[in-house]
């Protein structure tokens, strides 16, 4: 049906495309209360005050005060069409030029403090703006409204590299992916979404023609952003850097999804070479590379059990049942009891093929 076809092109949920195609034909969509209703229109007019915030960012990326910021960035390799497309901007180092600029827009203080564009202190003194001297990354929900920021800091002496905005009433960190939007068709065009760890892996990604990239927002994965990736492909694959902190995230990622499992769903992992991220790589040698990368993904049983076998001691009967007590309790973790099994006897197989007798050459 076409409510089946826009949830599978769009990954959005039941009610959201439903909400979506009554839209598309001037219908409105009864809400369940005057409490929503109101909910709703909050909701509305601070997606608004969202939007005004990143036209008045990226202003100020292309005017005199954000020189520095633009010299940066278009050092970092990206085209101006680029640019735009992500809606890049700059937030000047004044502590309350966004909070002037708004106001004469007319949009209130305690709007911009809800959105967590300003920051009001708890002993009384004035309100003041959060980000500043950042290059800015809007951050948008899956239907491409504006929900947050990331802010890269262009001073080697910010405490902080990069600032993302506190939850909100309309960003959850946990439950929202970067480029979510843009990378939801692509997708389903390619049958495939790739998870990245930073939004300059994502921005330069997309100028190199793979737009179905997006990123975690400064942590591990989420058991909800691996439910969302499960929406847009069966087997989204995760990146990491090659080195040991790499390994360790994309161990991190494998522990939160195990017990998640579910007949068809899965994840794969691609590692980059040493001194590599995605952004380095692809503009040093092309798409290409990455889709070379990509053709090399490892799926989770085989690192599961990596890391179950690495280092382990197992040339004495003791052991091998301590290796092999190790190995099924950790696959007693999947919920799904057809995968459980699928893994056990995966498993066992293995072991069968590494404890077998070996023949004696003649």
């Amino acid at each position: 049906s076409v409510i089946d076809f826009v949830m599978n092109t769009e990954g959005l949920t039941f009610p959201e495309t439903i909400e979506h195609l009554a839209n598309q034909v001037g219908m409105e969509v009864p809400k369940p209360s005057k409490e929503a209703v109101e909910r709703d229109k909050a909701r509305a007019s601070l997606s608004e005050v969202m939007e005004a915030v990143t036209s008045w960012y990226e202003a100020q990326l292309y005017g005199q005060v954000g020189k520095g910021a633009f010299n940066y960035i278009k050092g970092r390799g990206l085209n101006n069409e680029t640019l735009k497309r992500f809606q890049l901007g700059y937030a000047p180092n004044s502590r309350t030029g966004l909070k002037e600029a708004m106001q004469a827009r007319g949009i209130q203080e305690d709007q911009l403090i809800e959105t967590g564009m300003l920051i009001k202190p708890d002993d009384g003194r004035d309100s003041y703006d959060r980000f500043r001297d950042r290059l800015m990354f809007p951050i948008s929900d899956r239907q491409g409204r504006i929900i947050a920021f990331g802010g890269r800091a262009l001073s080697k002496d910010a405490k902080a590299k990069y600032l993302n905005s506190p939850e909100t009433v309309l960003f959850h960190k946990g439950a929202t992916l970067y480029n979510w939007a843009n990378a939801r068709s692509a997708s389903y065009d390619v049958g495939q979404v790739m998870v990245v760890e930073g939004y300059m892996d994502v921005i330069a990604l997309a100028q190199a023609g793979i737009d179905y990239a997006v990123a975690p927002l400064g942590t591990a994965l989420t058991e909800e952003q691996i439910a969302h990736l499960w929406q847009m492909a069966d087997e989204p694959i995760l990146s990491f850097d090659g080195d040991n902190a790499g390994r360790r995230a994309a161990m991190r990622a494998m522990d939160r999804a195990l017990s998640l499992l579910r007949p068809g769903k899965s994840l794969r992992f691609v590692f980059m070479p040493d001194g590599d991220d995605p952004d380095t790589l692809v503009q040093r040698e092309g798409k290409g590379a990455i889709e070379r990368k990509i053709d090399e993904a490892e799926p989770l049983v085989n690192m599961l059990w990596r890391e179950l076998s690495e280092g382990s001691v197992i040339n004495t009967p003791e052991r091998r049942a301590g290796f092999e007590k190790k190995i099924f309790v950790r696959i007693a973790e999947i919920q799904d009891e057809n995968v459980k099994k699928l893994y056990q006897s995966e498993f066992r197989n293995r072991l069968w093929q590494q404890f077998k007798p070996q023949k004696k050459s003649k």
